[in-house]
């Protein structure tokens, strides 16, 4: 069940040019992210805001949905214009996405 007050939006209505700001852990990243995403671990995040990528608005993706939900309602609340990517990186890889990863193994989403 989605909060109406976090606004969201399902991976097939992102736009081509969508600020992508991923909000998984490291060992997350580096398995398979979106080529053209920010990385900002949600941990790491009130220590990193310098950081953010510059875009209206900022499309927040983690694993399934929940970790960037609440960084949603956090950039919200604190003045970005933040919109959660529904369904994250699994949806992502399922509906075919690009996605890259660091080192020789092919991209995945753990």
């Amino acid at each position: 069940m989605t909060n109406p007050a976090i606004p969201e939006i399902p991976v097939s209505e992102l736009p081509s040019d969508a600020v992508l700001l991923d909000v998984r852990e490291a060992d997350e990243w580096a398995a398979g992210h979106a080529p053209s995403a920010v990385h900002v671990p949600m941990s790491a995040l009130a220590e990193r805001l310098d950081d953010l990528p510059e875009g209206d608005p900022i499309y927040v993706i983690c694993r399934s949905g929940g970790r960037s939900a609440r960084v949603t309602s956090y950039l919200n609340t604190h003045g970005w214009n933040a919109v959660n990517v529904a369904g994250g990186m699994s949806a992502w890889a399922l509906s075919g996405g690009a996605m890259v990863a660091q080192g020789p193994a092919a991209p995945e989403v753990l």
